[in-house]
């Protein structure tokens, strides 16, 4: 929405010769800062929370940046997405940082700390302003709603597709004030990449139309300027119909009749509502946020006020402070895409969804001081005094909510300390202890689980696996198969179930769930190593190695599947190669005494 010209003033072009430099080191000095605050970050863990799909039990991301990965990044819609950039980054982490997850952490702070500066130098650009830009700036920095994206791994999306949405909005200035044509061009290359990283930036274009308002007083022809943007909005509106098309096919749009269209209105204004108030007020905050279906009246009718107030007094005042009109819809329009009319998943909002529209908040905030130290005529001494408090304040708590994401452990118990009712938090943190060898204490976290939601596929299955740490398989087959009742496209469920069906001898039953499995996941190392060993069994050994060699190609590293290899060439009469893949296992494992003892068997001297 544009308005007509506005009597708010020229910006001053010019700028005192002393602060040439200023910016750039302002710049610096907020990364260094940003680093500073966050570094804690570094030295946490990976969490079970999605961060296997886009990492830890992602083969494709782990073995790194090969020609085969690459294209699977441009043609995959995995979790849910097609951001084929986002895929590219975490495979480089990969490739240099191995499976730590050091290096996926480190590269997400740099991305932060890099958009920090960037969000300086852009309101720099626009506004020649240099305090309240960087102030601006460092409430972008060091805000704790905005951990989640940088803590956590699976949101590379947030830090890496904002980071491009700043260039492009930084080359869209220089485009407009200094009339650099190429620019615009550089802003829809940047534009481009920003929706292949992450594709919530389609909204990106109105930002733009926003900022013609305020600050680049650009109103004379709106005709010209909606023009201007058609490459930006076509960009846009192909995203969006990749987007719903991969996320329909993967099931991650939830159907009317789990949250009906009345409670997704509902929830869009609470929503609105929470965002505003955890921006003033960040704590408590919690992954993930249950969404309760409706919400109370009192809280609806409040929020709904709230909103469109708010938005009217934008309007009302959009001519006298033009600022508030921009950085209002700024924070109300990005959020769009994300709100939840389009419901996917379960939660009700999340912190990561705020990390570029919160810039809107920060810019009516910081403006508004401005406009409010000068109507009250407060000395200038007052203003710093009042900004080193907010952010320092700011920095403290994200120092100790950071705390909180050292493991699953840790953010998962203090999700359940903070939000009701939370069966995804249950769910997690029952799988984390499980991993650990709690299982005791995690069989009690999956029933918490079910008694929320009785008909969570992912606990059941999450529960079976449990149980077959316990030994109880018939129990953990039961579990498997509730779960695939449920959804009958769960491919871990089916393949975890064919490992309990071979454990029982069950061949002719766990066959069918493998090769399901795999039809459903054909990049599953695991399934296709265990179809192998199901079929070796068989003496089906053609087949066998079939399998096994694609596991290797999907997992590399893995010393077992080589050695299950060559016990099969073996099988098939063919020892050279067996001997090939037992002394890959040894390089892989040199400890391995049945590898080394199978090799001096077919006459290879193995040293101690």
């Amino acid at each position: 929405m544009i308005l007509p010209g506005h009597s708010g003033g020229a910006i001053p072009e010019t700028k005192p010769v002393h602060l040439r430099v200023r910016p750039v080191v302002l710049s610096l000095l907020l990364a260094l800062l940003t680093l500073i605050v966050f570094w804690p970050v570094t030295r946490c863990g990976f969490i079970n929370y999605d961060d296997p799909d886009y990492f830890t039990s992602n083969p494709h991301v782990s073995s790194g940046l090969t020609s085969a990965n690459v294209v699977w990044a441009f043609t995959s819609g995995h979790a849910s997405n097609w951001h084929p950039l986002t895929w590219l980054s975490l495979m480089l982490d990969a490739e240099l940082s191995g499976p730590s997850a050091a290096g996926p952490h480190f590269t997400n702070l740099l991305f932060h700390a890099a958009n920090a500066a960037l969000l300086f130098l852009l309101f720099w650009k626009l506004t020649a302003t240099i305090w309240r830009s960087a102030f601006v700036a460092a409430l972008f920095a060091l805000h704790p709603l905005h951990i989640e994206s940088v803590a956590w791994i699976a949101e590379r999306k947030d830090v890496l597709s904002t980071f491009f949405a700043l260039l492009t909005l930084l080359c869209y200035a220089r485009y407009v004030k200094e009339n650099h044509r190429r620019s615009l061009g550089f802003a829809l290359c940047f534009f481009t990449l920003g929706l292949m990283s992450k594709p919530m930036l389609v909204t990106l274009p109105f930002v733009m139309l926003l900022l013609d308002w305020w600050p680049l007083q650009r109103t004379s022809n709106f005709q010209h300027l909606f023009m201007e943007k058609t490459p930006f909005f076509l960009l846009s509106l192909v995203s969006c119909v990749i987007t719903l098309v991969v996320q329909q096919k993967s099931g991650a749009v939830a159907a009317l009749v789990k949250f009906p269209m009345s409670g997704r209105i509902e929830n869009t204004f609470v929503s609105y509502a929470r965002y505003l108030g955890k921006t003033f007020w960040p704590d408590p905050l919690a992954i993930p946020y249950p969404h309760p279906g409706h919400w109370p009246l009192p809280l609806v009718v409040y929020s709904v006020a709230l909103i469109i107030g708010l938005s009217a007094i934008s309007v009302l005042f959009a001519r006298k402070f033009p600022f508030v009109f921009t950085g209002w819809f700024w924070f109300v329009g990005t959020l769009i895409p994300v709100i939840g009319l389009v419901q996917v998943g379960d939660a009700a909002m999340a912190d990561r969804y705020t990390y570029f529209p919160l810039i809107g908040i920060f810019i009516v905030f910081v403006w508004g001081m401005k406009e409010m130290c000068v109507s009250w005529r407060l000395p200038k001494p007052a203003a710093v005094f009042f900004a080193i408090i907010i952010l320092s304040l700011a920095a403290v708590q994200t120092r100790s909510q950071l705390a909180y994401w050292q493991n699953s452990g840790t953010l998962f118990r203090h999700t359940l300390a903070v939000t009701s009712n939370n069966y995804v938090a249950w769910n997690d943190l029952g799988t984390h202890l499980s991993s650990q060898g709690q299982v005791p204490e995690a069989m009690d976290c999956f029933q918490k689980s079910l008694q929320i939601h009785p008909d969570n596929a992912d606990t059941l299955y999450n529960m079976g696996n449990a149980l077959v740490r316990m030994g109880k398989i018939d129990e953990a087959i039961t579990n498997y198969r509730r779960a695939l009742e449920i959804d009958p496209s769960h491919a871990d469920a089916l393949a975890n179930l064919g490992l309990a069906l071979s454990a029982k001898m069950q061949f002719d039953e766990a066959v069918p769930c493998f090769e399901q499995a795999l039809k459903l996941d054909p990049d599953s190392a695991a399934a296709h190593n265990n179809l192998a060993t199901a079929l070796f069994t068989e003496h089906r050994f053609a087949d066998a190695a079939q399998h096994y060699r694609e596991a290797i190609r999907l997992a590399p590293g893995n010393p077992q599947i080589y050695a299950n290899l060559g016990d099969t060439m073996v099988r098939l009469g063919q020892p050279a190669e067996a001997v090939q893949n037992y002394e890959l296992a040894l390089r892989l494992n040199p400890d391995d005494a049945k590898t080394k003892a199978k090799l001096q068997a077919l006459g290879v001297q193995v040293p101690d």
